[in-house]
C-alpha cells in the first residue's frame, strides 16, 4: 500500500511543480477519507471493507496537544490504538482495548526489562486517554509480537504490529460498535467534517453491520502524528468465489460520494478508493467498466493522472490484484461504473494490450523534495487493516 501512496505522491510532485493548463489548479488537504475493500483468497476467505478517516492535524481530527506532545516526545512510542475490534491482542476475547506499542530495538536488555519498559510507557499515558474518551481502561498484559505475516501481505511498516513491536494492553467492557462510532467520531470529529457525509456517513452505516468494528489510531512521525479513525467490517467466507470485483458491495452503498469538505477546490487525492485481492493463483484484471486513468513514466514506474477518473492499477496481476479509484474532477461514482473482473493469469502476464495506456515519460530531477513528500504521503496514507497476527478466520 506505501508504493502506491508513494507513486502517487510522485504524481503529485509532477503536478503541483509544472505548469499545467488546467482550470482548477490540484491542491491537498490534510483531512482524507479513504475507502478500502480486501477479498483474501489466501487464508482466511474473508472480505474486509473498511473506511478511514485520517489527517495530522488535531484540528480535524481531535486529540489532546498535551497527549500528543508527550506521545511524541517519548520517542519510543509507535502507535497508540483504541479498539473494539474481537481478540484484539492474544488473550483477550470480548473486551474492547487500548494498545500502546513500542518496539524492542528501543529499548536496552532482556525480556523483563522489555515489558516493564512497555507499561511504564502505557502507564504513563493511559490516564490521559482514558479522560480524553471518557473511558476505564485498565492494565491486561505486555504482548510481544513475533511474525510479520500481516505487514509482509499488505505492505504496511509494521508501526501497528509485526515482529518485534511490544504492546501494552488495557482493556474495557466493549460496546457495541455502532454506539462506540457515535460517541468517538462526536469527540473526534468536528461538526464541520460530520456534517459534510462523504466517505464518514458510509462508514456511519457500516457501523450497524453484525462484523463491525472500530479503531482510533495515533502514530507519531518526525514532527508530527497521523490520527486515524477508521470503521471495518469483516466478511467471512465470501472472497473464494469471487471474480467479479464490485467495491460498494462491501461498503453498503450504491454510489460512493465525497465529502463536501473539498467541494470548495479542487482536491483529487483527499478521497481514495482502494481495492487489494489477495489470491493463492495467479490473476490477472480482464474487463473493466469505467475509465482507466492514463499514467506518466518515470524511471520505469507508472504513476496515474490524477485529473481523471478512474481506476488506477498499480498491480494489475500476479498473486496480489492492487487498484485504486480516482475521482479526478468528478464527485461520485455508481455501483455498477467500478466493477471489473479478474481470471486466472494462464500464460498472459499482463492486462490485454491498450488496457493501461502510458501517455507521457517525464525525467524528475528534484530527488530530495521527493524523498521529503513521499515520506509525508506515506505516513498519511498508512491505513492499517489488522491489529494483531494475519487473521485465519473461516
Amino acid at each position: 500500500m506505501y508504493k502506491f501512496v508513494i507513486l502517487i505522491s510522485i504524481a503529485a510532485l509532477v503536478f503541483f511543480s509544472h505548469d499545467y493548463a488546467q482550470a482548477q489548479e490540484p491542491k491537498l488537504k490534510t483531512f482524507r477519507e479513504l475507502a478500502e475493500v480486501i477479498i483474501e483468497q489466501r487464508l482466511s476467505n474473508n472480505v474486509t471493507s473498511a473506511i478511514t478517516l485520517q489527517s495530522s492535524s488535531n484540528q480535524e481530527i481531535r486529540v489532546p496537544s498535551v497527549l500528543v506532545e508527550e506521545i511524541q516526545k517519548s520517542g519510543k512510542i509507535y502507535s497508540v490504538i483504541i479498539t473494539n475490534e474481537e481478540s484484539c491482542i492474544l488473550g483477550v476475547q470480548q473486551e474492547g482495548c487500548v494498545i500502546i506499542n513500542t518496539s524492542m530495538d528501543e529499548i536496552e536488555g532482556g525480556i523483563i526489562t522489555i515489558q516493564d519498559t512497555a507499561k511504564e510507557l502505557g502507564d504513563s499515558l493511559i490516564d490521559q486517554i482514558n479522560g480524553w474518551l471518557d473511558i476505564d481502561a485498565k492494565f491486561h498484559s505486555v504482548y510481544v509480537h513475533t511474525t510479520d505475516e500481516t505487514n509482509v501481505e499488505l505492505g504496511t511498516s509494521g508501526v501497528v504490529s509485526g515482529r518485534g513491536i511490544v504492546s501494552a494492553t488495557y482493556t474495557m467492557p466493549k460496546e457495541d460498535t455502532e454506539s462506540m462510532y457515535q460517541k468517538f467520531s462526536s469527540i473526534l470529529l468536528p461538526r464541520a467534517l460530520r456534517d459534510s457525509g462523504g466517505f464518514y456517513e458510509v462508514a456511519k452505516n457500516l457501523s450497524k453491520e453484525n462484523n463491525a468494528a472500530m479503531t482510533i489510531s495515533i502514530i507519531p512521525q518526525e514532527t508530527q502524528s497521523l490520527f486515524q479513525l477508521k470503521l471495518s467490517v469483516d466478511y467471512p467466507n465470501r472472497a473464494l468465489e469471487i471474480d467479479e470485483i464490485s467495491p460498494l458491495e462491501f461498503l453498503g452503498v450504491e454510489k460512493l460520494t465525497r465529502s463536501k469538505y473539498f467541494i470548495d477546490d479542487f482536491y483529487p487525492l483527499n478521497s481514495l478508493l482502494k481495492v487489494v485481492v489477495l489470491s493463492s493463483e495467479p490473476l490477472r484484471v480482464d474487463q473493466v467498466r469505467t475509465n482507466i486513468v492514463p499514467t506518466v513514466l518515470s524511471n520505469g514506474e507508472r504513476f496515474p493522472d490524477f485529473t481523471n477518473d478512474g481506476w488506477f492499477f498499480d498491480q494489475e496481476s500476479g498473486n496480489k490484484i492492487e487498484a485504486t479509484y480516482l475521482f479526478g474532477k468528478e464527485f461520485s461514482v455508481d455501483d455498477h461504473e467500478l466493477i471489473f473482473t479478474v481470471v486466472p493469469l494462464g500464460d498472459q502476464e499482463a492486462l490485454e494490450d491498450g488496457t493501461i495506456e502510458i501517455i507521457e515519460q517525464k525525467e524528475i530531477d528534484f530527488i530530495q523534495i521527493l524523498v521529503l513528500i513521499g515520506i509525508i504521503m506515506a505516513a498519511v496514507g498508512a491505513a492499517v487493516y489488522y491489529l494483531k497476527g494475519f487473521r485465519k478466520k473461516s
